[in-house]
């Protein structure tokens, strides 16, 4: 059943709203020299995670600005089903940034590993394909404030290593 769309497209959202999972099964052509799957491929399975939450949150184009800590925690092996976990962290005027989580499932034991953490950062563009504003994150619970404000700390540790003010 379809949901319909805020009557206002900068009515605050909640974090669950938009967030996603994504799979991908691992197949030789994602490997590296190693027979492990290329980093790469997960990097990009993230962007393309996090690049849909931001859109589903904005409800507008969002592209890539930021990709900050970046964790490989372990080796993810051919044949394993890969799942991107995402879901937003903190919002700012017209930036997004993303919290995702990365496992292997093992299909024959089920047995899960996360191999990868990271935060990616997206702005929205208006129909001039500049900056645009965002809807505010809706935050429901603890962990969202608790998440939203460590979100906030990052944002303002990025904007001083550019030189620039919050």
């Amino acid at each position: 059943m379809s949901q319909p769309l805020a009557e206002n497209l900068l009515d605050p959202r909640s974090p669950d709203a938009s967030a996603l999972t994504m799979t991908m099964f691992m197949q030789p052509e994602h490997s590296n020299s190693l027979g492990n799957v290329h980093g790469g491929v997960i990097l990009k399975l993230c962007d393309e995670c996090g690049g849909i939450i931001a859109s589903r949150h904005s409800r507008r184009p969002a592209v890539t600005v930021t990709v900050d800590r970046v964790n490989f925690l372990k080796p993810v092996m051919l044949g394993r089903l890969l799942l991107v976990h995402g879901r937003i962290s903190w919002v700012g005027r017209t930036s997004i940034e993303v919290e995702l989580r990365v496992e292997a499932e093992h299909l024959l034991t089920g047995e899960r590993t996360q191999t990868n953490s990271a935060y990616f950062v997206y702005v929205a563009l208006g129909d001039d394909r500049r900056p645009t504003a965002v809807p505010p994150l809706l935050l429901e619970s603890d962990e969202d404030r608790r998440r939203f404000a460590e979100g906030e700390a990052r944002n303002r540790l990025r904007l001083a290593e550019a030189g620039r003010k919050a």
